[in-house]
């Protein structure tokens, strides 16, 4: 399902990246990584801004969900890096009519990043709901439905050319958090980028999704690796911070490095009790 480039190369990735890696001070400069946490998981009981801020006193950079509930204002005000956000609001991959209004919003998504200087905006398989379940459940995925898909990627990769961002497709898991999700698995992720091949469209690759999904996660990212915009992960069970279920991350860790990975790795994942403690478990991991 090769389907060439699009257009041409574009960088906009990891300049920003240079940029947060050159901001960030402290402890994390001796990670290989550059480390975010989402805003949305963790330091739940306070204000969105004050989260934001916690986050930037642990040297972290931060990621946010929908853009359309936030305050860009005070979020831009925070002074603090936002490397990822929700790209869309409505909208599929499949449906024609879905496709449109998922251009229609991801367009709406780039003007609100450019708000808070963040150059890279997540996407799914199809739209979810408040409760991160499709909007249109899909248990069979037709050939057909391949191809459109690839085709309305492909239309996402140009917007994120012609606007100097960087979409990326995360993958979900299927059997605990989002059933239905078409496109949902590692697998097609990196079927559907891989094939669309342009700089603009990137994987973020979830390896707490990925571990319920599908397993065998050094593996998974070394296949991966050609494609990856951002890695995001949490513990397995639970979905809680680096050290608290099955999931070897400090060895996961060792094994990014030895591939030559330097990109992005965001915790995305729930404190299991302090969220303090929860950042420095994560830091741990993911710190030489």
């Amino acid at each position: 399902m090769k389907l060439g480039h699009v257009g041409g190369h574009g960088h906009s990735g990891r300049r920003g990246e240079a940029a947060v890696r050159s901001y960030l001070t402290g402890e994390v400069m001796n990670s290989p990584f550059t480390l975010a946490a989402s805003a949305e998981m963790i330091y739940a009981d306070l204000p969105f801004v004050e989260r934001l801020q916690r986050i930037k006193a642990k040297g972290l950079a931060a990621e946010i969900w929908g853009w359309h509930t936030k305050d860009l204002e005070a979020i831009a005000a925070s002074r603090v890096p936002i490397l990822s956000m929700t790209g869309y609001i409505t909208g599929e991959l499949i449906d024609s009519d879905g496709a449109d209004e998922l251009l229609r919003t991801a367009r709406q998504s780039v003007e609100a990043a450019a708000q808070i200087s963040c150059r890279s905006l997540n996407v799914h398989g199809t739209g979810l709901d408040s409760h991160g379940l499709p909007v249109r459940p899909q248990q069979v995925v037709t050939g057909a439905d391949w191809l459109s898909a690839a085709r309305t990627l492909e239309r996402l990769a140009r917007l994120g050319e012609e606007t100097d961002v960087v979409f990326t497709l995360e993958n979900l898991n299927l059997l605990v958090d989002h059933p239905g999700t078409p496109f949902g698995l590692a697998r097609d992720t990196i079927a559907l980028v891989s094939a669309v091949d342009h700089p603009n469209l990137r994987l973020n690759l979830d390896l707490y999704h990925a571990q319920i999904g599908e397993g065998n996660l050094v593996e998974l990212c070394c296949r991966a690796m050609p494609w990856i915009g951002e890695i995001q992960v949490a513990d397995v069970p639970g979905r809680c911070q680096p050290g608290t279920g099955e999931v070897n991350y400090a060895g996961i860790a060792r094994a990014l490095k030895d591939m030559g990975y330097t990109g992005t790795v965001a915790m995305e994942a729930f404190a299991s009790g302090d969220s303090d403690a929860a950042l420095d478990a994560f830091i741990d991991a993911f710190t030489d």
